[in-house]
């Protein structure tokens, strides 16, 4: 590998929703330097998460599959360590590969999601893995206290993995007197700006030390989840009822405490203060990582080697917030959970300031990201480079689609989540088929772009989202003949992605002592 192939830039902002951003026709100026990126790269108006939660999203774009191909579908799995990672290929080919990760769930958790990079900080969890030039402590006192640290990690890990498998620990969890605790002390969402700086401060030193590796760098932030805790100068700009009105802040308040409350289905309907207190405060979230996210966006366009640095911004998935009933990311397959935003910029390679409509799927960054590679040691599958060329988004932009404009969503519901429902409130899991398995197909055609959701494999919905955005007009008693079309399709697609099952040695899934529960999963598929 030589300094001629592409840097590559990987940010994936979780929970991140595609409506919410400037770029993608939101009317609030909440995130003008995104906005600026967006106008000068290449934006897919209509990208596709393969799944609507962190771990099954992640999972897909580090190996290129969809889900139920992975099948790394529950936090208490791995990635199969037999199938390629991203930053196990990069590395193979020569690449230095470092992540910064603010969520616990790719950065704590062992699953696989670490493989391949020669380093690794996670800015979340009890006892967080910093880059020495984070400290503020002056040498030598920051190199004895990173050994410290490195001590307590050995004690904590094995424990915060425990209390992320364990559905027991995940239960006791959501009380709401511990939530404030463990999301603030034990860095739920970990330390979003500061690890942009580390990433700023990384490439500054970086472009003065003339490496001979080209460079992947993964970036995670999770600024835009709940709870919602933004600078109080950002809530006044974006919503400044807030700090005048006691009834808001005691619905922020009480909802920033209450954990599960941030993916069950609403049993009851938000108020209109309580729905605008929400979204106003996500969006308040979006203008504050916006903010900092300027000062990485500004350092890439500055570096040496700008035009040829491929940067990718994506996200994981979305987040409900009242809409369709639901909270949280958990259950569902509407347009708020899965169309988010993606980002390419390749000034060498890609003209820039266009947008594309056809819908793709984000898990295709990995083939794109293999695919600028370009060139690979001998011993690389010759059919992973293959197919990597073929799925590279790169034919996307040249105007060759190889998945003929069609993109799939799979909603597996987390388990754990589910579990708690039962123990809570166990009548919204018929109420709203909490158990069923979601698949979507996002199709463009000559007249518009059109969803069908099915629901337990069954035609359920169907949303022209050219003229529906919201999702609130199903089509599926009104035009059957283009519902069985494209359930049809959705089916043989979904036949093509099983058969891509490896065999895999997975985590277990802890339900013992559910006996009923354990016989509803099994009887929808999610356990043999």
């Amino acid at each position: 590998m030589t300094m001629t192939q592409p840097d590559i830039i990987f940010i994936v902002l979780d929970t991140q929703r595609a409506d919410r951003l400037g770029s993608y026709g939101y009317n609030k100026p909440i995130s003008p330097n995104l906005d600026r990126f967006a106008s000068e790269a290449i934006l897919f108006e209509q990208a596709v998460a393969p799944a609507q939660w962190t771990v099954p999203s992640h999972a897909s774009m580090f190996s290129g599959l969809y889900p139920s191909a992975h099948q790394v579908l529950q936090s208490s799995q791995r990635m199969n360590p037999d199938h390629p990672h991203i930053a196990d290929l990069m590395s193979s080919a020569g690449y230095e590969t470092i992540g910064f990760c603010n969520n616990p769930l790719v950065g704590i958790l062992d699953n696989g999601f670490k493989r391949g990079f020669q380093h690794f900080y996670n800015y979340g969890g009890a006892v967080p893995s910093l880059p020495s030039s984070s400290s503020r402590l002056p040498r030598p006192l920051n190199h004895l206290a990173e050994l410290y640290t490195q001590g307590l990690r050995k004690i904590s890990y094995p424990i915060q993995n425990f209390v992320g498998r364990s559905d027991l620990a995940f239960q006791v969890s959501l009380t709401s007197w511990l939530t404030p605790l463990w999301s603030k002390m034990a860095n739920f969402k970990g330390q979003n700006e500061r690890s942009v700086r580390d990433v700023v401060h990384y490439l500054q030193n970086r472009e003065n030390e003339s490496p001979k590796k080209p460079l992947f760098l993964f970036l995670n932030l999770m600024e835009t989840h709940l709870p919602f805790w933004p600078p109080g100068h950002f809530i006044d700009e974006v919503m400044p009822y807030f700090r005048d009105s006691k009834e808001a802040r005691n619905i922020m308040r009480t909802w920033n405490k209450e954990a599960y409350r941030w993916a069950a289905p609403l049993a009851e309907k938000h108020s209109e203060l309580e729905h605008n207190v929400l979204n106003d405060m996500y969006d308040t979230e979006v203008a504050y990582q916006d903010d900092y996210l300027g000062n990485l966006l500004a350092a890439i366009r500055g570096r040496a080697r700008q035009k040829d640095t491929l940067t990718i911004i994506v996200a994981d998935h979305g987040d409900g917030i009242g809409d369709h009933g639901y909270m949280g990311h958990a259950f569902v397959a509407y347009e708020e959970l899965v169309h988010v935003p993606l980002i390419l910029d390749w000034p060498a390679t890609w003209s820039a300031g266009y947008r594309i409509s056809s819908p793709v799927s984000t898990r295709r960054v990995f083939h794109t990201m293999l695919d600028a590679v370009g060139e690979w040691p001998q011993e690389i599958d010759c059919n992973i480079l293959s197919e990597a060329e073929r799925l590279s988004l790169r034919s996307t932009i040249n105007g060759r689609d190889p998945e003929n404009r069609t993109a799939l969503s799979e909603v597996y519901p987390p388990l754990n989540f589910v579990r708690a429902i039962e123990n809570r409130q166990p009548e919204l899991l018929n109420e709203f088929r909490c158990l069923d398995e979601r698949l979507a197909i996002v199709k463009e055609d000559a007249h518009s772009t059109y969803k069908l959701i099915q629901l337990a494999r069954r035609p359920y919905e169907l949303f022209d989202l050219a003229a529906d955005k919201m999702e609130l007009n199903n089509l599926i008693e009104q035009n059957e003949e283009l519902g069985g079309s494209l359930n049809k399709l959705l089916n043989l697609r979904e036949d093509e992605v099983r058969r891509q099952q490896p065999k895999l040695a997975l985590g277990e899934i802890d339900l013992e002592g559910d006996g009923q529960l354990m016989q509803r999963l099994k009887g929808l598929g999610y356990l043999d």
